[in-house]
């Protein structure tokens, strides 16, 4: 141990005779560091938050849309329109469909809704059945929702999302209150729980849910739907069900070999998969970044090592006359270089830790540490010092003490 203290008195004076060089090699490996440690935590951040989307959706939830739609980003763009979608199809699919376990057929269109001298110019009204929360993973947080009994009837019933509510009812509750949906008076029974933006950006908070007969016949007078939520049977089943949906809907269409299909099958994993690659790109920039920085380091370490090895010649010398053997002198040039890019690792572990605290609290993402990444930071900090310090040692002992005396 008195050994180790002693090379590292001798690496603090040598490193504190070149200030600036030692802080510049110090920065490189820290920036280095600092990009790691940040963009294994943002990755396993976001990918925790997609996987929160996909189960905010529905468990092995498929997603039936009349026309042609594309995805694109994570989000939905429907390129054509189909009135060919019905409730009859959605009884077809989970008649006819193994691996479907439930349906929730849907439908939407915006609205103007009023309560008293507060008016909304534009709400997401959306039809559904009354098991559509439990297939699409939403809760009542007041009230209740509607019943068949309701959907039935006919009744114009509604329960609003948490937006709706804040404009609508600032100041007072709106169970039982009467809204005009359009020109439509509606009473409130329930209040769905937040639920944020999903996979396709639509913010599912701002959106009122009728019962879907009400909607077809008392609001747009239609006999045709724009959605099916389709629950498969599990997770391997996710991929047949849909199989099996699209055999059954070119049957009940009379869609022939050739001809494009009206409507289009969207599993919720497939538009996570998609976001994913935008994040992985950003991933594999960020490591890249992080790589340069290491290098950029390891450089800087490299050029200060030589340099302290030239002006420590006579030094270098006198201690191999005195005795000192060839794994001392590259044992303390190692440690000097790995004291350098530990000093940098250090900083840059912990100040990634603060600025990833800080960026998920203003981002509201998910908080996710990757153990990896700070394992990874600190392995490849030090095998940068390691690697540097290798040349400046050998330089180092290949110095003879009679060329020194000589001189």
């Amino acid at each position: 141990m008195r050994r180790v203290f002693l090379n590292l008195r001798i690496a603090l004076r040598s490193l504190y005779s070149f200030k600036l060089r030692t802080a510049l090699a110090v920065l490189g490996v820290f920036l280095g560091t600092f990009s790691l440690i940040l963009v294994s935590n943002l990755s396993a951040s976001l990918a925790r938050k997609g996987q929160m989307e996909v189960e905010k959706l529905g468990k092995d939830l498929l997603v039936v849309r009349s026309g042609r739609v594309i995805r694109h980003g994570g989000a939905a763009r429907l390129l054509s329109e189909a009135t060919t979608l019905t409730m009859a199809d959605a009884s077809a699919i989970v008649e006819g469909a193994p691996s479907v376990l439930d349906v929730a057929p849907s439908s939407f269109k915006s609205f103007p809704v009023r309560y008293g001298s507060n008016v909304l110019a534009s709400v997401l009204v959306t039809g559904v059945t009354p098991n559509y929360p439990e297939l699409r993973n939403f809760r009542v947080k007041e009230g209740f929702f509607f019943t068949q009994e309701d959907d039935q009837a006919l009744r114009r019933v509604v329960v609003l999302g948490q937006k709706v509510v804040e404009k609508l009812f600032p100041d007072e509750n709106p169970l039982g209150r009467h809204i005009l949906v359009w020109r439509v008076p509606c009473r409130v029974i329930g209040i769905m729980e937040e639920k944020g933006v999903d996979l396709s950006n639509v913010d599912q908070d701002n959106q009122i849910f009728i019962p879907i007969h009400t909607f077809l016949r008392r609001f747009v007078n239609l006999n045709y739907i724009n959605t099916i939520n389709v629950q498969a049977a599990g997770s391997d089943a996710v991929q047949t069900a849909k199989i099996e949906i699209e055999s059954i809907l070119r049957e009940r269409h009379n869609i022939r070999g050739g001809k494009r299909d009206d409507f289009t099958v969207i599993d919720a994993k497939d538009v996570a998969a998609l976001k994913s690659q935008a994040t992985s790109m950003i991933t594999i920039l960020g490591r890249i970044a992080a790589g340069i920085s290491f290098l950029i380091g390891a450089i800087g370490i490299l050029s200060i090592m030589i340099l302290i090895v030239n002006e420590r010649r006579m030094e270098i010398g006198i201690r191999r006359a005195v005795g000192s053997r060839r794994r001392d002198i590259v044992t303390q040039f190692l440690v000097e270089s790995s004291f350098i890019s530990l000093l940098g690792g250090v900083a840059g572990v912990f100040l990634g830790f603060l600025i990833t605290v800080v960026v998920f609290k203003v981002s509201r993402l998910p908080f996710e540490i990757s153990p990896e990444g700070f394992l990874v930071s600190f392995v490849a900090s030090v095998c940068t010092g390691i690697l540097a310090g290798i040349y400046p040692s050998r330089k180092a002992i290949s110095i003879q003490p009679v060329d020194i005396i000589r001189s």
